[in-house]
């Protein structure tokens, strides 16, 4: 029961790491593509016609996306906020998955208005992440634009310093859409369109990314060394990991922490099977001189108790997987156990995630212990209380 009892709860709790590491992986991707491509120094770099002819070339990627990013004050009615604004092109919406994470609104960054004079004009649009859209009491309802100031960054100033107007930039958008993610996201971006972000900021071709969705069944680890061949140094190529590499790495170190934890708690619970075979060897020491006498030698009589330890483990550690796997699966169909209130997470059950390796690597931890345990009382107490030799 002890050996089944800690395995069990091995499985579990990498299960649960497991659904941590797939939900976070999950709602990074539905913001961030496959690969990212940045300038290695300074925020900008010029998305020139040679940049371009190389991607548009390259046969790995199916799509890209020039984005730019930048902070500013973002107005509504009366309230204020910074945040940054990400202005994307059209095939942003492509590339992400952005638009299956909208709760309000839709995906729209344009929309063709009709003026007095019969005239057609394109209003730029924006989408607000929900932490931004709570902090300005968004609506998506076209009444009440958000404007957008940034400081001029070649302007300067004139006149009195008090007055700065001449050297702030503008824009008025309308919001289309509202997206959830997580608060990383949901409190920091406001996507415009990309024309729209450079002009604010007095950009022509400058942008701070391009974002690639690549061809199905290429991998990500091919694709940022062949764009690294492609585009040179000047370039850092990142992939999703990369992105988030802190995240990540924070995760899985969290994960393997809490294994050898549990590994720790198995070693103690370890000490009932030493515990277990000492006592029978003390119990069964007139039954060993009785099998000694009967011509059984002294390797014959240690691998029957030391068999008992492995089998104790074994059967422990099997029906400990059995029971973590069933319990993980039930929480993966059913959702037994609940973050807590309805919605007021991005999901309700906690995350589960079955990983078939997991069992293996629990399973091999498990026997290591065991046939430590098994071998330890074997090895002293049956020479003490049998006067075998070793």
């Amino acid at each position: 029961m002890g050996v089944a009892t800690g395995t069990a709860a091995l499985i579990i709790i990498l299960s649960v790491f497991n659904g941590f590491d797939d939900l976070l992986k999950r709602l990074y991707n539905s913001f961030d593509p496959d690969i990212k491509i940045i300038a290695a120094q300074g925020k900008t770099f010029e998305a020139d016609s040679d940049l371009l002819n190389k991607l548009d070339g390259s046969n790995i990627i199916d799509l890209y996306s020039l984005c730019i990013e930048e902070n500013a004050m973002l107005e509504y009615g009366e309230k204020q906020i910074i945040a940054t604004i990400k202005g994307v092109d059209d095939n942003y919406q492509s590339v992400t998955g952005l638009d299956t994470m909208i709760v309000n609104g839709i995906f729209q960054l344009r929309e063709k208005v009709l003026l007095p004079d019969d005239t057609q004009q394109e209003i730029p649009l924006g989408i607000a992440g929900q932490g931004i859209a709570y902090n300005l009491e968004l609506s998506t309802d076209f009444t009440q634009p958000v404007n957008i100031f940034i400081p001029s960054r070649t302007g300067q100033f004139r006149g009195n310093f008090q007055d700065a107007s001449d050297n702030i930039n503008s824009a008025t958008v309308y919001t289309s859409g509202i997206f959830m993610i997580q608060q990383e996201y949901d409190t920091k971006y406001y996507i415009i369109p990309l024309e729209t972000a450079q002009e604010l900021l007095e950009y022509e071709n400058q942008v701070s990314s391009v974002e690639i969705k690549l061809k199905k069944d290429i991998k990500s680890k091919d694709a940022v060394s062949e764009l690294s061949n492609l585009l040179g140094n000047q370039f850092e190529i990142q992939d999703r990991n990369k992105q988030h590499e802190y995240a990540y790495k924070i995760m899985q170190t969290e994960k393997w922490a809490i294994f050898m934890i549990l590994v720790f708690i198995l070693l103690i619970a370890s000490f009932n099977v030493i515990g277990s075979l000492t006592m029978l060897i003390i119990d069964k020491k007139h039954d060993i001189q009785i099998l000694k006498s009967l011509g059984a030698g002294n390797k014959t009589i240690r691998n029957i108790f030391f068999l008992e330890g492995i089998f104790i483990s074994f059967f422990g550690a099997i029906a400990g997987l059995f029971i973590g796997g069933l319990i993980s699966w039930l929480q993966m169909e059913f959702g037994l156990v609940k973050l807590g209130n309805e919605g007021s997470f991005i999901i309700d059950n906690y995350p589960v995630l079955i990983n078939w390796t997991d069992f293996l690597y629990v399973m091999l931890t498990v026997m290591v212990i065991g046939t430590f345990a098994a071998w330890y009382p074997v090895r002293y107490i049956t020479r003490k209380f049998a006067s075998l030799e070793y």
